[in-house]
């Protein structure tokens, strides 16, 4: 792939059209803020204007030259004053006009400030709902038919003067609409960044919150193991303290092992959540997650503290890492728990089988307590639920409760159904 070049300073956005939409937004902006001041000044123009043409220039295309000043200076004002309420009020506003357009076209004055309501009709074609611009063109031809109807000739054929009249109104309306059709475009533009950027806020903070979910999961089975594994040595040394220091010995290094252990898994973890490097790179050390063929490595662990521990194995493992790691997490807390409740002279049997497909049942008992005991200090939940979670993750089912009597103990079922074809 060719590298990207940089774009030449000759093709950047032009100063000038920059410069341009600067300006135009900061007009819009003080146009929201004070929309008074702006229709002030613009229908101040439009007055000035007509009084100007009413000053004496109307005569020069008027049907009557000899028309009344004063009425010729009415008739500018009713023309031009209304467009004060153009954009909150069109129709109301076409509406004051009609009056003054239809006596500046019976009189034959034809001011040129009855072509103000073409401004009207741009306004109504884009606030207003299509079918007012009906009516509306009604309202504004019909002086235009008097004036042809009055005085005949003189003021051209009926073709000419409603062709020209309808052509205006057409070219009014059409950009009226044209406005009305872009801001409706951009308004939904902008509503669907606004959408998309609420989906992506939401999106970040569920990623988040599966995130802290994991690592409290993960966190939970590997801290709750390593300490119950500690726990159990400790207790055993303690025992063997004043009768064979050797065995005393053999468990303190088997703890300070286990502590090892654990504290670089936590490291290992934790080691995630680092900000980047100053030049780019992580510095955590990125090790696999566990897999069932590190399951002896924990099962000589939970020996070492004390419980007995046979496994059963039914068919070939062929599965992925996550279903591993799954099976590996289950049978973790399915020990730590046995550790913890099961009380002395425990025994736990593991029997894994798997099946085609990539289906597979596990079954972990042990011949403690017929229930679990409450643990000293407050319990977060994580263990039972945790197990849930991961199952459920692969569309498995999991149970876990006393063994059925006559049997002795606990025990915990999982079945992960087989892999889905992509």
């Amino acid at each position: 792939m060719d590298p990207v070049k940089p774009v030449p300073e000759s093709r950047a956005a032009d100063p000038l059209t920059e410069y341009v939409q600067r300006v135009n937004r900061r007009v819009r902006a003080f146009d929201r803020r004070r929309p008074l001041v702006w229709d002030l000044h613009l229908t101040g123009f439009w007055v000035l204007a007509a009084l100007i043409d009413a000053s004496g220039g109307w005569r020069n295309v008027a049907h009557d030259p000899d028309v009344p000043v004063g009425l010729v200076v009415a008739l500018s004002l009713a023309l031009s004053v209304p467009l004060l309420r153009r954009r909150s009020h069109p129709r109301t506003a076409l509406l004051v006009t009609l009056p003054a357009a239809l006596v500046n076209a019976w009189t034959g004055a034809a001011l040129q400030a009855a072509l103000l309501q073409l401004l009207l009709v741009h306004h109504i074609a884009l606030r207003l709902p299509l079918r007012d611009l009906s009516w509306a063109v009604v309202l504004v031809t019909a002086p235009t038919c008097l004036t042809v109807a009055r005085y005949g000739d003189g003021a051209g054929s009926w073709s000419q003067q409603l062709g020209s009249q309808l052509l205006s109104i057409g070219v009014a309306a059409l950009i009226g609409i044209t406005v009305r059709a872009r801001r409706g475009h951009t308004e939904a533009l902008e509503d669907r960044a606004r959408r998309l950027e609420r989906e992506r806020d939401q999106q970040v903070r569920l990623a988040a919150a599966t995130e802290r979910a994991r690592i409290a999961r993960e966190m939970h089975d590997i801290i709750g193991h390593n300490l119950s594994v500690i726990t159990g040595l400790a207790d055993g040394g303690r025992y063997a303290a004043a009768k064979s220091p050797d065995r005393a010995t053999q468990a303190l290094d088997a703890i300070g092992t286990t502590s090892r252990q654990a504290l670089g898994e936590l490291r290992r973890l934790l080691d995630v959540l680092r900000d980047d490097d100053q030049d780019g790179t992580r510095t955590a050390e990125l090790t696999p997650q566990p897999a069932l063929t590190d399951l002896a490595h924990l099962l000589d662990g939970v020996r070492r503290a004390g419980l007995p521990v046979r496994t059963t194995v039914r068919g070939e493992a062929a599965l992925p890492e996550g279903r591993q790691l799954t099976l590996y997490r289950v049978i973790q807390e399915a020990l730590t728990n046995t550790l913890k409740h099961a009380g002395p002279d425990a025994t736990a049997h593991i029997e894994l089988s798997y099946e085609a497909g990539g289906a597979v049942t596990l079954t972990v008992t042990d011949t403690g307590r017929a229930s679990p005991l409450p643990s000293p200090a407050p319990s977060d939940g994580r263990g039972l639920p945790g197990m849930r979670e991961r199952t459920s993750l692969y569309g498995g089912t999991l149970e876990a409760g006393p063994r059925p009597a006559p049997e002795r103990g606990w025990r915990v079922r999982l079945h992960l159904p087989e892999e889905s074809p992509q």
